[in-house]
């Protein structure tokens, strides 16, 4: 396993970190899995015995079972690994059972411990933006949380660009602690965090965690352009995230993910997250699975190393487009750009007039 520092924070993640959406399986979440404490256990021993230290939850998976059934496995061995998790989202139908109110986040945080069997969670997620609870209230709770010890760091997790800047400059303005990570969808295929979050995330010193780094199954080489989608799959059960907005285009890269996967004798998945864990500010891809057999196969992905010519090709077929005012800036401000604005224009040359 490869460890990497998360952030400025001098905290090592690895980087594969084991994800626990499927346990427990209440509700929606069946449609992806429903493991109890046996499978559980089974899967984070393989983790641990593959040098995972990671292990990402929230308060909504499965309303709560899967902290408990985490929290569960891991006891007694607690103080060798990492856990995070995450409040926002609704959970219950009180008015006060959603948002980041300091009420909201102080509370959940504590149900968290309860559930997960531990004192202290050791990364913290605003699990999504709210528009309604000002900045400073929300920042202000987490760094009580953290003065108070029962969380060490503080993240945030489907935020926009302008939603971290507004974050951080009000816990800079209070001197409060900042976040120190943003967890976010970024694949291959989805590489929208190019324009703005990962620039921030390198400007400002954020580690960026990866979660669903294989687009729900889509990139792993069982979904193929033409063919039936796979007996299974969350796509068979009705799960519709992350969305496709171009299909062509995502066979157009699948094709290519196996076909250098087949050049290096490994599946199209570990091209897929080995090429993520090339990209600026990523420290760690947040993997699921349903069995023993995905976890091994996620986890080899680190050993894997991509050619320069892999690279290209990944990243030829893959590369977004140069929205404004990106275009304007690749044909006027090149020359002055600093590492975080390259994170989007390397490889992009501007349109010609």
């Amino acid at each position: 396993m490869e460890y990497r520092t998360l952030g400025r924070s001098g905290l090592k993640v690895s980087a594969i970190a084991m994800g626990t959406f499927t346990f427990g399986g209440v509700g929606p979440f069946g449609r992806v899995g429903n493991q109890g404490v046996d499978d559980a256990r089974r899967l984070v021993d393989l983790c641990l015995d593959h040098g995972v230290n990671t292990f990402d939850c929230a308060n909504m998976y499965s309303m709560g079972v899967a902290e408990e059934i985490l929290g569960e496995v891991l006891e007694g061995r607690r103080d060798r690994v990492l856990v995070t998790s995450k409040a926002r989202m609704r959970v219950g139908d009180g008015p006060n059972d959603e948002g980041t109110s300091r009420h909201h986040l102080i509370r959940e945080c504590e149900k968290s411990l309860k559930r997960l069997r531990t004192d202290h969670i050791d990364i913290y997620f605003i699990h999504e933006w709210d528009g309604t609870t000002p900045v400073e209230e929300k920042m202000a709770a987490l760094d009580r949380l953290i003065q108070d010890g029962k969380i060490r760091y503080a993240g945030c997790s489907n935020y926009s660009g302008w939603h971290i800047a507004k974050s951080l400059m009000a816990a800079d303005r209070d001197r409060r602690a900042r976040f120190v990570t943003q967890q976010i969808h970024y694949t291959i295929e989805a590489r929208e965090a190019e324009y703005e979050l990962l620039p921030l995330g390198l400007d400002q010193g954020l580690g960026t965690m990866v979660w669903s780094p294989l687009a729900g199954g889509l990139l792993t080489g069982k979904h193929r352009r033409g063919r039936p989608v796979p007996d299974g799959s969350r796509q068979a059960a009705g799960w519709t995230e992350p969305p496709i907005r171009d299909v062509e285009r995502l066979w157009d890269i699948v094709e290519v993910l196996v076909d250098v996967g087949q050049a290096h004798g490994v599946s199209a998945a570990q091209v897929a997250l080995a090429w993520l864990l090339t990209r600026p500010t990523v420290a760690s891809l947040i993997v699921g699975g349903r069995n023993e057999a995905q976890f091994k196969d996620s986890l080899a992905a680190v050993s894997l190393k991509l050619t320069e010519a892999d690279m290209a090709r990944l990243n030829e077929v893959s590369k977004p487009p140069l929205l404004y005012p990106y275009w304007h800036q690749g044909q006027f401000a090149r020359a002055r750009f600093s590492p975080a604005d390259w994170v989007l224009h390397e490889g992009n040359e501007p349109p010609a007039w």
